[in-house]
């Protein structure tokens, strides 16, 4: 952490559940690039009741990293939502606020030059409130980064089968691969949650996540909000950041896809009109019952996640 100064350019929040495998690798991939940066920075990490060694190795090798250790898991939006109040947002005053927040997974590792990059991306335009960075996969294969706002066609892509070139295309919502292999940045509609970095002013005038959202489209539900209010939002290909995707959330699989669904069920009711709302909820119960009769006897709680599904979709 760099004190020189009063308010910091740039917060790092990490949001951490049962993630002792990656939080090491993760952390000593960001404190080396914020090191050979300029930015005066400082790393708020927030852990959700983990049951493992995450907090520990954090404090063991990490102590200059900022640790907010809950008793409860909050939830992705609620837990950055706390180290952003930790900070001084929502208390009315700007001054001593950090010019930008990073939110970053700790299923990540930062490729040397990006957060550099991401904030002078950011801090280039006045217009500009949302960047996200180019992601790959561990083996470096190209995983999509940026998205445009949900619609039916994408409920449709989710539930029934879809020949690939339109599930990797703009009918699913997808920028064209091209695109993140140029210098140039990009406009989209919203960047994967994994890695992104906002304005401070924008994070004053939404007042962060909506926690509403336990998990999933949280950050969609934010960046619809950020558009609403005139902000831009750029994908900056030259930052690069690896993720190693789902650490988390693939350890509950079942009820890691009721949240999914809880999410976009509540993304479609604040952002859908009603005739559309009413499509997409009955589009997604066809979509269970179809994927109910092609489980396995024996997966029972698959079985009883599509029927919560299917009771939620019929409110």
């Amino acid at each position: 952490m760099r004190d020189a100064g009063t308010a910091l350019d740039l917060a790092v929040i990490i949001v951490t559940w049962n993630n002792a495998d990656v939080i090491l690798p993760a952390l000593q991939s960001l404190c080396a690039d914020l090191e050979q940066s300029s930015l005066r920075h400082a790393i708020w990490l927030v852990d959700s009741a983990s049951s493992d060694a995450t907090v520990a190795l954090t404090r063991e090798q990490f102590p200059q990293v900022k640790l907010l250790a809950s008793e409860r898991n909050l939830g992705f939006g609620a837990a950055n939502n706390l180290a952003l109040r930790d900070m001084g947002f929502g208390d009315g005053a700007n001054d001593n606020l950090p010019a930008a927040v990073y939110l970053l997974n700790p299923d990540t590792v930062v490729q040397p030059g990006s957060t550099q990059r991401l904030y002078d991306t950011l801090m280039g335009s006045a217009k500009l409130g949302l960047v996200g960075a180019r992601l790959s996969y561990a083996d470096g294969s190209f995983q999509h980064s940026a998205f445009r706002f949900p619609g039916l066609r994408q409920v449709f892509c989710e539930l029934f089968p879809v020949p690939q070139r339109l599930l990797d295309g703009r009918f699913n919502g997808r920028y064209p691969r091209r695109l993140y292999h140029n210098a140039a940045t990009f406009f989209i509609d919203f960047p994967l949650g994994a890695a992104m970095m906002l304005k401070r002013e924008v994070i004053a005038q939404t007042g962060g996540f909506d926690e509403d959202f336990f998990i999933y489209c949280e950050e969609v539900d934010w960046a619809w909000r950020i558009h609403e209010l005139g902000w831009r939002v750029l994908c900056e290909p030259r930052a690069h950041v690896i993720h190693l995707g789902g650490q988390s959330t693939g350890q509950a699989r079942p009820s890691s896809f009721v949240h999914l669904w809880r999410s976009r069920l509540l993304l479609i009711e604040k952002q859908y009109a009603n005739w559309k709302a009413r499509l997409a909820r009955w589009l997604i119960r066809q979509g269970m019952r179809r994927k109910l009769r092609g489980l396995d006897a024996g997966d029972a709680e698959m079985a009883a996640a599509c029927r919560e599904i299917i009771e939620m979709a019929q409110r």
